[in-house]
């Protein structure tokens, strides 16, 4: 009977530790971090001579085919939070899965430690990655361009 309660108690503790765990993982990635901070970091001074500037975020692929959203140099949240500049209804997005933002003249996106991951082409985001036009990025099922 000791060892079943042990057992329970012990299991109880792990679900809140977990618990807990995404919780402070929401709230890291709802703070802020500047990706300058981050290790690998690189910022752009010019954009390459006879390129074009985004001017726009168009989802190409998913449920919200043919959204544009307007680039004005702001950061861009994207995920499935009510407070997300792109929200995703999407069971493989998470609630603040990744963020699009403007360092230099270049756009860089970076995933906030989402479950299932951000893709920039075929490549997995770890770390923050410059965004080339029409380069895609794919966040659950939906996917996303720069477009000028």
């Amino acid at each position: 009977m000791q060892l079943t309660r042990a057992g329970f108690l012990v299991l109880l503790w792990l679900f809140v530790l977990a618990a807990l765990r995404v919780v402070r993982s929401d709230l890291y990635a709802a703070s802020g971090l500047r990706a300058s901070s981050l290790p690998g970091f690189r910022r752009s001074e010019k954009p390459a001579r006879g390129s074009k500037a985004p001017r726009q975020l168009v989802v190409t692929h998913g449920a919200l085919t043919g959204t544009r959203i307007s680039l004005d140099g702001r950061p861009i949240l994207i995920g499935r939070a009510d407070d997300s500049t792109l929200v995703l209804d999407d069971d493989f997005a998470s609630t603040r899965h990744a963020r699009l933002s403007m360092r230099g003249t270049d756009w860089y996106v970076e995933d906030l430690g989402s479950t299932n991951g951000t893709y920039l082409d075929r490549a997995k985001v770890t770390a923050p990655l410059r965004v080339p036009l029409g380069t895609p990025i794919r966040i659950g099922k939906t996917v996303i361009e720069l477009r000028s």
